[in-house]
Order: C-alpha cells, then structure tokens, then sequence
C-alpha cells in the first residue's frame, strides 16, 4: 500500500540534526508525568508514552524530529522501565507504551486489546570498570552467565585469563551490578544467559525481573552503568548508547560462530537478519544468540516494541498517534545508527505499519 508522504523531506532532514540533540540532551528516566503536558494555544493534541529506557535516546529523536513539522502535537515520553510502563498501559494512563519484551499471548488475554509494533533493535552490553585493562575485554556467553552466577569471583580466573591471553587482568574481586527495577533490558540479558547456559536457566531464569544469584542492585539503565563507571571492578548490563555516552567499555561476546563480536549496530543488524524467518511468522521472536552462520552477528541483542490499545475514544488524538508511529517505523529509522541502534530491515517496518492500520477509534478504522 503506498503511503502517503506528507512531510517526509522536511522529516528526513531533520532526524539527523534531532538525533544528535537527542544524545545529548537525554539525561537518564524521566519522572514528568504525561498528564503534566498542558496544551498550549498551538498545541491541539497531546500524547502520552512511558515505558523502556532501551528506546528512550531514539524516541526523544523522534519526537524533536516530528514536533518540527506537527507543531500543534505535543508527545511526552517517560523514561521510567519497560515493566512500569506496561503497568501503566494496564491502567489506561497512557497513550502507549515502550517495551522491550513484547507481551505473550497469555499476557494479552489478561487485558484489554492491544496492538504491539517493533520500532527498533539494539545491542545490551556487558560494559566493565576494570583498571589497567587496555585491550577490549573478551567474554564467551558460558563466562559471561558464570560472572553473573557469582562461580567466577575473580577478574584474574582462569577462564577470563584463557579467553583473554597476554591481557593485563587485575588481581581484584568482580563486582556484579543489576537492575532492580522491572526492565526489557533484564529480559533480553537474562534470555541471553538462559540459552548459553543451563545453569543460569536452572538457578536465575528469564524476564523482566528475577532472582539474581549475586550482585549490587540499582534502578534504571543509568543506575547501573553510572555505579559501574564510579567502581573499579564492576560489570553491569546495559543498552550501548548509554554505555557509549559514559566513556564505557563494552565487552565483544563470543558468538556461536566462535567469533568474539564488538556491540555496533552492524553487528546487531546481523543478527535480526539472522532471524527474519522466524520475525516473518511472530515479530515478537527473540533475537539473541543467532545460529553459527551468522558470523558477524552480536549475540546479546534484542528488538523493542510499541505497545498501543487496539482501540481509543478520543480520534484526533488517536491519529496524531498513528501518525508518528509509522513515523517512527519508517522515515525516523534514519536515525538509528547515530545513536547506536540499528535500522529495522524494510520487511519489519511493513509489518508495523500493517499493526498500525488494526488501529481504530470507538471501533472505527483510524486514517
């Protein structure tokens, strides 16, 4: 179906100046509630979002880039986790939310309709303080899930020492640090460590919470990676535009192929293209640890999602927000590499926009 392309130039040039403003004037979780937004004599619509913070650099992108050419839209996001903004959703005190573990068909059933639309992909990093270390760290998945099950407490063990030969590895304590919060970011690491070991599966588990085996807990993606920068001998998690953002460094996670693979957004790109089978039948299909064909592929990445009520009372409001959606699905995924993510292939930004069209407002089509 052909789209219609209203404002698309003037988008097209603007997502990249709006994308490096984005970086740097996102300052971490935002607390402002969306129901502060008070419409102005040129704002006519408001929207409000909250949900992942994975998502919260390249949102903030869209929305400069979009309120530059709908001036009479206002949309506010929240950065506050995907599993408080899923709640919120619940509540029905948003307009949408973000989320980087889309809900299952038996979490569906549990509320209202909703439609659920990837929006873009990116890498979650095992990024590190560790002194004295000057070549990039090098993690197999099996290391990594020890780390985190506290059966290597030592920056000096031996299986860090054989998969780093000739590295100068501290003679200090590993420090582990995770979110507390309930996180997308959580789900796609800890589905990641399921998969590549057993006993990460047995004793921890996957989602958007769990029980950590070890470790100091913080709040948000930039509690964990802000303790990590302050402390030598820690390793967090978290998404690589935040990383990057703090100077920190990333470990390269060995792949099935057997290949230690840096966080980029090429390497991420790899393994979504490494999975468009499956995306093809489920989009909702995980990403993580791609096949060993996939030789430049990063294994610890994952899509994030726009989760939208099926249906709306409020029709203006309802097309300003499918309007900036297939936005953000389409032309604003130009501006997904500057800020460390990677672009959804055409094939999954058709899928969106035919989620997008379910949409409806009192039971009628949204146009």
């Amino acid at each position: 179906m052909k789209r219609p392309q209203r404002s698309c130039v003037i988008l097209t040039a603007a997502i990249l100046a709006a994308a490096i403003c984005a970086a740097c004037d996102y300052r971490g979780e935002d607390t402002t509630r969306e129901k502060e937004l008070t419409p102005s004599s040129t704002v006519k619509t408001a929207v409000g979002g909250a949900g992942s913070t994975f998502m919260a650099p390249i949102m903030n992108a869209w929305i400069n880039a979009y309120k530059q050419t709908h001036p009479g839209t206002s949309i506010n996001y929240r950065a506050i986790g995907s599993g408080a903004g899923i709640s919120e959703l619940k509540q029905k005190t948003l307009e949408f939310a973000g989320s980087d573990a889309p809900l299952s068909d038996s979490e569906i059933q549990q509320m209202y309709p909703v439609v659920q639309v990837p929006v873009t992909a990116g890498a979650i990093c095992a990024a590190y303080n560790v002194p004295g270390l000057t070549a990039p760290l090098r993690l197999s998945g099996a290391t990594l899930a020890e780390i985190f099950l506290g059966e290597i407490i030592s920056w000096q063990d031996p299986a860090i020492a054989r998969e780093n030969p000739g590295a100068k590895l501290p003679r200090a304590a590993i420090i582990v640090v995770h979110r507390t919060d309930a996180s997308g970011s959580t789900s796609i690491f800890s589905s990641y460590l399921a998969k590549v070991s057993a006993e990460w599966s047995r004793r921890a588990g996957q989602g958007l919470t769990i029980n950590w085996p070890v470790g100091i807990g913080a709040e948000g993606s930039k509690g964990v990676l802000d303790f990590v920068k302050q402390n030598p001998g820690t390793i967090g998690y978290g998404e690589l535009g935040y990383a990057k953002e703090r100077s920190l460094p990333a470990a390269q996670i060995q792949n099935r192929a057997g290949t230690f693979v840096e966080a980029s957004p090429a390497s991420t790109t790899a393994a979504v293209e490494a999975f468009l089978d499956a995306l093809s039948k489920d989009d909702r299909a995980p990403i993580v640890d791609p096949p060993a064909s996939a030789k430049d592929a990063y294994p610890l990445a994952g899509l994030t999602y726009v989760l939208v009520p099926k249906d709306g009372h409020d029709a203006e409001q309802r097309r300003a927000l499918k309007d900036f959606l297939d936005y953000a699905a389409t032309t604003g995924q130009d501006a997904a590499n500057a800020l460390s993510y990677a672009k959804l292939p055409k094939s999954l930004q058709q899928h969106a926009q035919s989620s997008l069209d379910g949409l409806t407002a009192d039971g009628q089509p949204v146009k």
